[in-house]
């Protein structure tokens, strides 16, 4: 696989919501923290889209995608001014809006999925997204068209089997969200480095084979640069070194296996490089803060 699907098949992300709903014009919806990741797109109007902790509020408008991986408290509404009601309290009295009335009246509306994240790194790996990824450039927003509209195919005019496609609609949506996110080019972590052709050659090749003895000269030459300025520009790009960054790769597929298979720690290790379990053992305690069978420790599943 390719470095981003390596990434989310670490995350697990699992479908936990998908649907749509229409934002009032006369409260302000008012959503808890949530774990995982929500991925929404509006299909119809505008509103505001104000997360706790990010100083100003952004404009969400027709075609727009939003991600929210940090899980923090969010308001969406037409007028900053009105007053929060949590989604619940108005779904329990019948007052979120559907399609249908959204649609009568042009009033925003947003379809997307919420995303559990089963997989142990997550924060690890989310945490150089930013507070809101706000898709919006033009060419971006063609881009996500033709999911938002078959999303709002599937909720609009309900079929067999409709629930199953708008979960990997929504799924299809996060994906192709994060890949636009990632060609913005953000400096500074390393899913921004996927979207540069020569760091991302050698991410790849750390990413294929993990286990292989890599030196800092055999990455440079995947990435068709010299040793010294491959150096200089991982470390802007990512901000980690190419060793750090394999390392705490491996540290990160060795944690998975740990918790979701029997695989032995003596096998783990030389499937990533290790020449001995006591190498692999200082390195993942480094990197992770406690020892491999303390992490996988209750984790793996039965026999």
């Amino acid at each position: 696989m390719d470095p981003l699907s390596d990434v989310l098949s670490l995350l697990k992300p699992q479908s936990y919501i998908s649907g749509g709903f229409g934002v009032n014009r006369d409260v302000a919806i008012q959503f808890p923290k949530h774990q995982g990741i929500k991925c929404y797109a509006m299909v119809s109007g505008e509103c505001w889209l104000s997360v706790e902790g990010v100083p100003e509020a952004v404009l969400i408008t027709a075609g727009d995608c939003y991600l929210l991986p940090r899980g923090l408290p969010f308001r969406l509404t037409t007028d900053l001014s009105l007053p929060p009601v949590d989604f619940q309290t108005l779904r329990a009295e019948g007052r979120v809006r559907d399609a249908a009335a959204s649609e009568k009246d042009g009033g925003p509306y947003i379809v997307g999925g919420h995303f559990t994240l089963t997989g142990s790194h997550a924060r690890t790996l989310l945490s150089s997204l930013p507070p809101i990824v706000h898709i919006q450039k033009e060419s971006d927003r063609a881009a996500m068209r033709w999911s938002i509209e078959r999303m709002k195919e599937e909720l609009h005019d309900p079929q067999p089997g409709g629930s199953l496609i708008a979960q990997q609609l929504a799924y299809m949506m996060l994906v192709q969200a994060l890949r636009l996110h990632l060609a913005d080019g953000v400096k500074g972590s390393w899913l921004s480095a996927l979207a540069d052709k020569q760091m991302s050659a050698a991410i790849t090749a750390m990413h294929d084979d993990p286990g292989h003895t890599w030196t800092l000269q055999t990455l440079a030459e995947r990435a068709g640069m010299s040793r010294s300025i491959f150096a200089l520009r991982f470390k802007e790009t990512v901000g980690a070194t190419p060793m750090e960054y394999l390392t705490r790769w491996r540290m990160l597929l060795a944690g998975d296996r740990l918790k979701n298979s029997r695989d032995s720690i003596s096998t783990i290790a030389s499937s990533l490089g290790y020449e001995s379990e006591s190498a692999f053992g200082k390195a993942f305690r480094r990197s992770m803060g406690c020892s491999p069978r303390q992490y996988g420790r209750g984790s793996k599943p039965p026999a």
